[in-house]
């Protein structure tokens, strides 16, 4: 589900640049809808996880540190304007994009990953939502090798971590998203 609303997400956005729809409520509206979405889906993703794979230890609920800051980040991004080809801090879909990878993950370990570094993954990636480090928009304007060169990257290593790996494949996207972003505004 939580990809399938990536799928409308993009579409939506694609819908109202096409017809030049735009509105203050539906701003809001999408952000509400990317909250739950790319916040609260995920974040009960890991808790039920973290639940069923420790026997309820109480570090799982740390996983609700996730939408509280997807709420934040995206409160962030609608009062600033400079976020249109790149981004500051990690783009909610993405956040949540690591987390499907990183719950597959952990149902194919074969022992348990220790509650607590899974609590301090968990406020990392987290952070990362909120964080002052410029991220590259994954949206293609033109299709020109140089201009898109760390887009068309993201896109193989998607395509080689996801074959490799199947969905845990996800996370090790994100992972080198955040890299390459590092490496993007060191050039920039």
């Amino acid at each position: 589900c939580i990809g399938a609303a990536a799928v409308f997400d993009f579409c939506d956005g694609a819908a109202a640049r096409l017809l030049a729809a735009y509105s203050a409520l539906g701003k809001e509206l999408d952000s509400l809808a990317d909250l739950v979405s790319f916040g609260v889906a995920p974040s009960m993703l890991l808790l039920n996880a973290m639940l069923d794979l420790t026997g309820g230890n109480a570090l799982s609920y740390i996983s609700l540190f996730i939408p509280l800051m997807g709420a934040l980040r995206l409160a962030k991004f609608n009062i600033d304007d400079t976020q249109s080809t790149t981004f500051s801090g990690l783009p909610i879909p993405a956040n949540a994009i690591f987390w499907i990878g990183f719950v597959s993950c952990l149902y194919s370990l074969e022992t348990m990953m220790p509650a607590w570094i899974v609590s301090v993954i968990t406020v990392a990636v987290s952070l990362l939502m909120v964080a002052d480090m410029r991220m590259f928009s994954l949206k293609f304007k033109n299709f020109h090798f140089k201009e898109n060169v760390y887009r068309f990257v993201i896109i193989a290593i998607a395509v080689i971590s996801v074959s490799l790996c199947g969905i845990t494949g996800l996370m090790w996207t994100i992972a080198a998203y955040v890299a390459l972003s590092a490496v993007a505004g060191r050039r920039a």
